[in-house]
């Protein structure tokens, strides 16, 4: 073990208390921060006997892992995992997360004989237990996920790790430039890595990781739910008027948002000040024959719901939560509150223009390639280093605008969704931009496929229950 991964080590393993408390402190606002919290130290109820059970393939009744951290890791594994289960028949999934969300999320996705856990804390021991008790045939970890421990373990048990949907922006790059000696040989050790981007790959590559292909990315294979869109339509006829939805919102932004709100509504009634909140009509700018907006906000973090709730109606505004909407119909108020998880397609349905959270705010935008499968167009603030290449292709091809903060991207989505002519053809542009850049599901499912040593001249023999590849 190096120097620089000895004292990580070290660091991790005094950190152990801490990190109990924060889990006890999250769970009192998601309780599912408090369920098997000894997994999150690689500690298991179940015994390994009664979890590696005979498979359909030859893989030692082996599970092929998938990692997870969060709910926007779990969309996209769910993507990838339709195509591990249509190129590799009878796999059994072992899927771990590291938050609430992301594991609520991933329960949808079992099937009979998946098993789902925490991913273990970054401690060699912690590491060894996972390893020995799941003895997975493959890891695959998505996204951005790279623990130095957990490469060094699979390294050590000869277990393939890769990275896919791969993605590092240029701050995280810098970052982990600086912390070369732990980074880098923590790159170096995964078996194969599938980039988003060329980009990407280049960032991947000067920290010595394995790059096999630019694949795209994996949430351009997204299928949105047909009865959440069936859903979304609905509500959106019943309201009468355009929705403008703020999608994803990170702290602070809705504060943005209602200081646009005020600066509108203190335009319109500069003598009428007192009365200056309640009406959110008012705040969006509409000549007669023009129709107000109906706000729609969906906070990022379910945490946040009651926190998002008390402050807008703190500012005068009426608020109606999704959750409360008594026979699945509206409840007319300023405001809708998005307070469900797994509902975003019904939202983006629902919506005409999506302002998207974590833009506004330095906090590197979020995925805005599922509200562009909706047909839905998006206006992004300054901040999209996350998703960088996606944004710029979506802009290129008129599915999505940059503005340079919360009251040019407000003011635009308002005008926007009185121009009819004009929405029709960014919604058109949008499902055109989604559609362009489908199959990195496939070809990264292929890729995996391949490391198992399954080639798709076997996938039919297996199919027909042969436990050999050919």
């Amino acid at each position: 073990m190096s120097f620089a991964r000895a004292l990580y080590t070290a660091v991790t393993w005094c950190a152990q208390p801490l990190l109990k408390r924060k889990l006890r402190r999250r769970a009192r606002a998601e309780p599912g921060y408090a369920v098997a919290v000894p997994e999150r130290f690689g500690r298991y109820a179940q015994p390994m006997d009664s979890l590696v059970a005979h498979s359909s393939m030859d893989l030692m009744g082996r599970f092929v892992w998938i990692h997870s951290v969060s709910l926007g890791e779990t969309r996209a594994a769910a993507i990838l995992l339709r195509e591990l289960r249509a190129q590799l028949p009878g796999m059994r999934l072992l899927l771990t997360h590291g938050t609430a969300t992301g594991r609520a999320e991933g329960e949808k996705l079992l099937q009979p004989g998946d098993v789902q856990v925490w991913l273990p804390w970054d401690t060699p021991g912690a590491v060894a237990r996972f390893l020995r008790q799941f003895r997975p045939a493959i890891g695959v970890l998505m996204e951005t996920e790279v623990w130095p421990n957990l490469i060094a373990g699979c390294q050590q048990r000869g277990v393939p790790l890769v990275l896919a949907n791969a993605r590092l922006n240029l701050k995280s790059w810098r970052s982990a430039l600086r912390l070369g000696a732990l980074a880098r040989p923590a790159y170096q050790g995964l078996t194969a890595v599938w980039a988003q981007s060329k980009a990407d790959a280049q960032r991947l590559e000067d920290l010595g990781a394995p790059v096999r292909g630019v694949l795209g990315n994996l949430k351009f294979d997204v299928v949105p739910d047909a009865a959440q869109m069936e859903r979304g339509r609905s509500w959106r006829l019943l309201t009468g008027r355009p929705v403008v939805m703020l999608a994803s919102s990170r702290e602070g932004e809705e504060t943005q948002w209602l200081e646009f709100i005020r600066s509108k509504q203190l335009a319109a009634q500069a003598d009428q000040a007192r009365e200056a909140t309640e009406n959110i009509a008012k705040a969006t700018p509409h000549s007669p024959g023009q129709q107000p907006v109906q706000w729609l906000i969906v906070p990022r973090h379910p945490h946040r719901f009651d926190e998002v709730q008390q402050l807008l109606q703190g500012a005068g505004l009426t608020v109606s939560r999704r959750s409360a909407w008594a026979g699945d119909a509206p409840v007319p108020a300023d405001v809708w509150l998005g307070d469900s998880v797994g509902e975003m397609a019904a939202y983006y349905a629902m919506a005409d223009v999506v302002l998207l959270g974590g833009s506004f705010a330095p906090l590197g935008g979020q995925n805005l390639i599922e509200a562009a499968a909706c047909g839905c167009p998006v206006v992004v603030g300054p901040h999209t280093f996350n998703f960088a290449e996606a944004t710029e292709l979506a802009c290129e091809a008129g599915a999505a605008w940059r503005t340079p903060g919360m009251p040019a991207a407000a003011q635009m989505a308002c005008t926007l969704v009185q121009d009819p002519e004009r929405l029709k053809a960014a919604r058109a542009a949008a499902q055109s931009f989604a559609r362009a850049h489908r199959g990195a599901a496939r070809a990264t499912a292929r890729q995996v496929a391949n490391l198992l040593g399954i080639s798709p001249s076997s996938l039919a023999v297996y199919a027909e229950g042969d436990t050999r590849p050919a």
